[in-house]
């Protein structure tokens, strides 16, 4: 599993609009929107399963960061 930090204009859905990240991405303080994910690699893009977009809705739903989604301020 690798970190992938979404493009600041970027469709959370999209994996073309997020970027591979070599550590953990620093920023990603917040509970508006979905700054980065941790998914599996597929050639330098992530892989946005049904069990991680649930993590995501949820995340953003309770306004809380969780253990493969980060999230920042708008």
């Amino acid at each position: 599993m690798s970190w992938f930090s979404l493009d600041s204009n970027g469709s959370p859905i999209n994996p073309n609009d997020y970027q591979l990240e070599s550590t953990p991405p620093t920023g990603c303080n917040g509970s508006d929107q979905i700054c980065a994910v941790q998914a599996t690699d597929n050639a330098g893009k992530p892989v946005l399963s049904p069990a991680l977009k649930d993590e995501m809705i949820t995340a953003l739903h309770n306004r809380t960061a969780s253990t493969n989604v980060k999230l920042r301020t708008a």
